[in-house]
């Protein structure tokens, strides 16, 4: 049973901007702007057969700037970083820096009190591979960047620490086509 997913990038917000761990702030006047010029190029995406989104406040006002009216999925937050939420990774490296460097370094903690990228890795994978579309179905989710790159990671199959090396741009769209457990990165033009 195949699925297309497409993941489209939340607008962008202030904390983006200021790279905050996750605050859940809305989408700043910009990320309105860019999302309602992005809608028209972005509105084929509206006829997957089911339309979700990450439970933060951008992703749920791009879906909806979008037309997309998405189905929120708790599973889709960001990674909870635990104390350090809302704060700058320039501010908790000041304050906590052996925290920062374990962390970076080995995926499976959580000095934060918070979750650890392999789990954040899991749980999004997790989700992903239950998605219930039938066979050559279309699904799509708005989602923070986080999420996307932890869905790549979980699809590709590749070490955690290659999440650190994937950007991904506010309203930028990524696709990938498989089933559970076996997943292809699909790049158009």
């Amino acid at each position: 049973m195949t699925v297309r997913l497409t993941l489209v990038a939340a607008g962008r917000s202030s904390s983006l901007l200021e790279a905050r761990f996750d605050d859940d702030r809305p989408l700043d006047a910009m990320g309105w702007h860019e999302v309602e010029r992005a809608a028209p190029a972005l509105s084929p995406l509206a006829a997957a057969e089911l339309r979700y989104c990450s439970p933060s406040a951008r992703s749920r006002e791009t879906g909806e700037l979008l037309g997309l009216t998405p189905l929120v999925q708790p599973a889709l937050r960001d990674c909870d970083m635990g104390r350090w939420r809302g704060r700058t990774l320039r501010d908790v490296a000041a304050a906590e820096p052996q925290a920062v460097d374990a962390w970076l370094a080995d995926p499976r903690t959580a000095p934060h009190g918070g979750e650890s990228l392999l789990a954040f890795i899991i749980r999004v994978g997790n989700w992903l591979d239950t998605r219930p579309v039938g066979d050559g179905g279309s699904a799509l989710a708005v989602a923070d960047p986080g999420v996307i790159r932890a869905a790549l990671i979980y699809a590709l199959k590749v070490p955690p620490h290659a999440y650190w090396r994937l950007d991904v741009l506010p309203l930028s769209v990524t696709a990938l086509h498989g089933h559970p457990g076996s997943w292809t990165l699909v790049l158009s033009s």
